[in-house]
C-alpha cells in the first residue's frame, strides 16, 4: 500500500478486485496499533449491507480507487466481524489466514471512521 496516503482519504473510495470488478465502497480504514499504518479497509459490498475486510497491503490506490489483488469471491467469503470496533488479534489472524498473507510483526488495528461516525476510544 502507498504509505504517503491519508487513510481518511480512502473512505468513500470505490474498491475493485484483481479483475477490475467492483467490490463496493470503503467505509472504514483500520490502522496498525503499533505503527499507525493503514492495515485493513472495511468495504461495503452491497450484499445485505455487509462490510468485508480487505488487506491494504498489497492493495494499491489507482485513480482514486482501491485495487485489491484478490478475487471478488474470496473477498465476499472473508470473515464478517462487523465494523466500528477494534479488531482483536484473533480476528486479524483469521483475516490473514483467509487471504493467505503472512502475519506482520506488529500490534492490531484501530478504526479510522468517516467524519459522520465518531471514532471509538
Amino acid at each position: 500500500m502507498q504509505t504517503d496516503i491519508d487513510p481518511r482519504s480512502l473512505i468513500g473510495c470505490k474498491a475493485f478486485d484483481r479483475n477490475g470488478s467492483k467490490i463496493g465502497t470503503v467505509d472504514e480504514v483500520y490502522l496498525d496499533d503499533a505503527t499507525g499504518a493503514p492495515e485493513w479497509a472495511a468495504v461495503r459490498t452491497g450484499l445485505f449491507s455487509r462490510d468485508a475486510f480487505v488487506p491494504l497491503e498489497p492493495s494499491e490506490v489507482v485513480d482514486d480507487a482501491l485495487r485489491v489483488p484478490f478475487e471478488r469471491s474470496v473477498i465476499r467469503q472473508a470473515p464478517d466481524f462487523g465494523v466500528g470496533r477494534h479488531l482483536s488479534p484473533e480476528q486479524e489472524l483469521q483475516l490473514y489466514h483467509h487471504y493467505g498473507i503472512d502475519v506482520p510483526r506488529s500490534g492490531g488495528p484501530d478504526a479510522v471512521t468517516s467524519p459522520e461516525t465518531p471514532e471509538e476510544s
